[in-house]
């Protein structure tokens, strides 16, 4: 693979907010719209958390998890 194509498909990739895990939008669980912006999800649990409570998951870093 070329280097370049290789960073494109890097570039594609989004992180859950949730759990924090790499996910393909192309593959993706799940997406959800939160104020105008498209989160992505590696499950659909992760998904179901957080519509919940978004905020809950947007404050933090993904790293450290929910307060």
């Amino acid at each position: 693979m070329r280097r370049g194509a290789y960073r494109a498909i890097l570039m594609a990739m989004e992180i859950d907010p949730v759990c924090g895990m790499e996910v393909d939008p192309r593959s993706a669980a799940g997406s959800f719209e939160h104020q105008g912006t498209t989160y992505f999800f590696c499950s659909q649990g992760c998904l179901e958390d957080f519509k919940e409570g978004p905020e809950e998951y947007l404050s933090v870093s993904p790293a450290s998890g929910p307060a």
